[in-house]
């Protein structure tokens, strides 16, 4: 490579911890050139976020020590006085974070963020400043940037407030983009979108982009070269092509091999586990489907009929209702034993309070969910904590999910305990049987979630979920924040529960090709309608609705030839679910594609005038 933007040789970085120094980044060197976008690619704890941080200088002086070279054009950055390095940050390099809302000041506006920028780096004034500001919105695809130059950063959605990050970024016209992990918070259509954006900036800037994630479908899709990382090193280096075709390294087939590709299940009838890849060989298992768990004579274990779950929004002096929150509207399925129905759809399309709603952990305002027959509706508190024996649900979070004061045997025994099933010798007991069921040891009990790995601990969350011999689990985003060879890891686990206790899944998602590996049937949620459901393979293989297509249009696709393939993504946001308080919810017709398939009508007219409403109440 000619003259290089960025050159980092052997770099090394090192913490300070308990009175020694922790090397966690070892003797890395890449380069990137003009123009071009280089991954660094490997799950948490990697090093790649640390590597980026040390060629922006941000490391905590103190506490870390940084070794090698950064050079960035001809200019050494390491030894660079920080005086000096304030200007290269933003004029030279400039990064975007994985959340925006952290990144930015809560109490100023955007418009604001943006010309701080301009008006430190540039020295423009205010009013040129605030100018230029309203170009970069514009420029970053920010509906009516004019209008919202003046608003907060709570008004905006996530992928909007990403936008705001990225104007910020190009305020000084940088040669080098880092952007750290910029699309793992976000949708699928918001992350398409946003990579969408980053290349066709980078084409009209001649920008040079340092790309860092633990998802390959993105590596395919925006980089030329890839840097594979694992435990601080650089295990492989070259042309994402090359990588994709043929790894040299046993870690980063074991990375492609738990990528779930859209399009993998053509042909198959029932869900399919992730090849399990031994990283120290490579070597791979060949992974088959599941038997057949569905319990298709039985009645249904859960049945949801017109469910409905309004928040009001009150505002004055006597507190009046000035509109409300449509969450779940209208919703109705089933799900038997053995089987998983996955709720699919954007941020606020209404999934997880259907799922909250189901449980009663938030209270609808209207229908019928019978688990085995039986009304949660209707019932008091004593007898809902009884019924609550049979569902249990697994969050998002699994350290927020679990007391860091208690260790996990007696988390796992809790409700165990709660529920009267066990005296405690008893519950520490099944405490282990449990953590051996989910693939840990008994003698792990006595530890306390910090110490655990993210997957483990939701491991622990799903024992923990399994103690009581629940029929039904509300899995919530239950593998989102978790890397790919984990998330497979976990899967499979859930899998394999699934046929040994014929658990039936209300599985809730916005990861399409996650979907399509563990569903027997699927649900697609907009504005808390079901605007399609039906068997896996049917809403894969033909979906109908406008916004089911929208979504699978949306997904990575794991092929670097595509690269250069421009997608039809759409820059609309979702529409707000919250409407006037006189707002009277039209009645919705399906009409039925194949057995079982069902599609909302869509009336384009009644449509968008409810959409018109719901944006005046908002």
């Amino acid at each position: 490579m000619t003259d290089p933007i960025l050159s980092v040789s052997r770099l090394s970085v090192a913490f300070r911890g308990e009175g020694q120094w922790r090397p966690v980044v070892r003797d890395v060197s890449f380069q990137i050139g003009p123009k071009e976008t280089v991954a660094v690619v490997g799950e948490s704890g990697s090093g790649k976020s640390v590597t980026a941080l040390s060629i922006m200088g941000l490391t905590p002086p103190g506490s870390s020590r940084v070794e090698g070279s950064v050079r960035l054009g001809g200019k050494e950055l390491l030894s660079l006085p920080e005086a000096q390095m304030r200007q290269v940050r933003g004029n030279e390099i400039a990064m975007i974070f994985q959340e925006p809302m952290t990144s930015l000041n809560p109490v100023l506006t955007i418009g604001f963020q943006v010309a701080e920028a301009l008006m430190l780096h540039r020295g423009l004034s205010r009013s040129e400043a605030e100018a230029e500001a309203l170009r970069l919105l514009d420029k970053v695809r920010i509906p009516a940037a004019k209008s919202r130059f003046n608003e907060y950063p709570h008004r905006f959605s996530g992928g909007m407030r990403q936008r705001v990050m990225i104007a910020i970024a190009l305020a000084c016209k940088p040669k080098l983009l880092i952007a750290d992990e910029p699309t793992t918070a976000l949708d699928v259509t918001i992350q398409a979108q946003i990579l969408e954006l980053i290349k066709s900036l980078q084409e009209e800037q001649d920008m040079s982009v340092l790309f860092i994630t633990h998802d390959m479908g993105v590596v395919a899709e925006i980089a030329e070269r890839t840097v594979v990382m694992y435990d601080g090193q650089a295990v492989e280096v070259g042309t994402t092509e090359e990588i994709f075709a043929g790894a040299r390294q046993p870690y980063t087939r074991s990375l492609l091999s738990a990528v779930p590709r859209l399009g993998s299940m053509s042909g198959k009838q029932r869900p399919m586990r992730f090849p399990v890849v031994d990283r120290s060989t490579g070597t791979s298992d060949v992974p088959t489907e599941t038997s057949d768990t569905v319990a298709h004579a039985e009645r249904p274990v859960l049945e949801v009929s017109g469910l409905t779950t309004r928040f009001e929004m009150r505002s004055g002096l006597f507190g009046r209702v000035g509109g409300r929150v449509h969450a779940v509207e209208n919703v109705s399925f089933s799900l038997r034993a053995g089987e998983t129905l996955a709720l699919v759809g954007e941020s606020g399309c209404g999934k997880s309070t259907t799922g909250r709603s189901v449980l009663r952990l938030t209270e609808p305002l209207s229908g019928s969910v019978l688990l085995d027959g039986v009304d949660l509706v209707g019932l008091d508190m004593a007898e809902l904590r009884r019924q609550r024996r049979h569902m249990q649900m697994i969050f998002q979070d699994p350290f927020a999910s679990l007391n860091p004061r208690m260790n996990i045997g007696a988390a796992i025994a809790q409700p165990l305990l709660i529920n009267g099933l066990a005296n405690k010798a008893e519950a520490r007991e099944r405490a282990g049987v449990l953590l051996r069921q989910v693939g840990l040891l008994p003698e792990m009990a006595s530890r306390f979630p910090h110490e655990f790995s993210g997957g483990q601990r939701q491991r622990i969350c799903i024992a923990r979920a399994l103690a009581v011999e629940p029929r039904l689990i509300v899995a919530d985003e239950s593998v989102s924040a978790l890397d790919v060879s984990v998330k497979a890891q976990v899967i499979n686990l859930m899998l394999e529960l699934q046929e040994r206790m014929r658990l039936a899944y209300l599985f809730i998602s916005h990861d399409m090709a996650v979907v399509e590996r563990v569903s027997h049937r699927v649900a697609v949620m907009y504005l808390g309608e079901i605007v399609e459901i039906g068997p896996r393979a049917a809403i894969f293989g033909n979906p109908q609705h406008p916004y089911t297509k929208r979504l699978l249009a949306a997904v990575p696709v794991p092929d670097p030839a595509r690269r250069l393939q421009k997608r039809p993504v759409s820059n609309d946001e979702i529409e707000s679910p919250i409407r006037p308080a006189s707002y009277v919810p039209p009645p919705r017709q399906y009409r039925e594609v194949s057995p079982g398939h069902a599609v909302m009508i869509w009336d384009e007219d009644r449509y968008w005038g409810a959409r018109a409403e719901a944006r005046t109440a908002g």
